[in-house]
């Protein structure tokens, strides 16, 4: 009487949805991977580094630092 060999009772369905999940779940939820830096860098580091590169001078560091200091 009814005809149900294409559908599986709505299965189909299902998995396409648990299909759709797990592909989200891969591609938009971050993970930690190994050797990868996943730190940000504060503002204070950026800072850090740029003086050590010789970018900044002792006066705009120390400034600069203040500045930081005083906003937290």
């Amino acid at each position: 009487m009814h005809d149900y060999s294409a559908h599986y009772g709505g299965m189909h369905l299902i998995w396409w949805v648990i299909w759709m999940f797990f592909l989200g779940w891969i591609f938009f939820v971050p993970a930690d991977i190994p050797y990868q830096k996943s730190k940000k860098e504060s503002p204070l580091d950026i800072l850090k580094r740029r003086f050590a590169n010789g970018e900044l001078s002792k006066e705009e560091f120390q400034e600069s630092k203040k500045i930081l200091d005083a906003n937290n």
